[in-house]
């Protein structure tokens, strides 16, 4: 079999090492520490039983950006949900920035990335996000006109900074 295709059997034994590597998928990950900045409401910075400070991104939402209506209001739920307070962090991978991309629970289990969207305070980051879930929890938000939703046509953020970048 392997004579038809042309390969020697090391090359086949390679080939299909290749294969399932790229099929793997990378485990998810937990830090555990206290949330001691926030940045904005999507962004804040982790403090690890080991002393290190760890960038974490909420995975899947986008938050208003300073400057937008609720930016503000966002970032004071993100810190009342998980300034000072112990939280778990779960993580598959970083972003360009280097800020590890998360779900991230309080001690009690609250998913804190749902919570925002729920309440309006961040929105279903489409791009990044096929969750089911959070496409319902920002319809329910959007029909009962939940903080951001509150206005007549809120901006996403992406579409924000997209229009700050072309000067708009």
């Amino acid at each position: 079999m392997l004579a038809l295709l042309g390969m020697k059997p090391t090359k086949y034994a390679l080939l299909v090492y290749v294969l399932c590597a790229c099929m793997v998928k990378v485990p998810a990950q937990t830090l555990v520490g206290r949330a001691v900045k926030i940045a904005d409401g999507d962004t804040f910075t982790l403090l690890t039983s080991q002393q290190t400070q760890v960038k974490i991104r909420l995975a899947e939402i986008d938050a208003p950006e300073k400057g937008q209506p609720f930016a503000t209001q966002a970032k004071q739920a993100l810190a009342a949900l998980c300034f000072g307070k112990t939280v778990k962090v779960r993580f598959t991978k970083k972003d360009r920035y280097q800020r590890v991309i998360g779900y991230v629970f309080t001690n009690d289990g609250q998913n804190i990335n749902e919570w925002m969207v729920e309440n309006g305070f961040a929105w279903q980051f489409e791009k990044y996000s096929n969750s089911t879930r959070l496409r319902q929890l920002q319809a329910q938000a959007k029909q009962r006109k939940k903080a951001l939703w509150s206005q007549p046509n809120p901006t996403p953020p992406w579409l924000w900074r997209s229009q700050q970048r072309k000067g708009q």
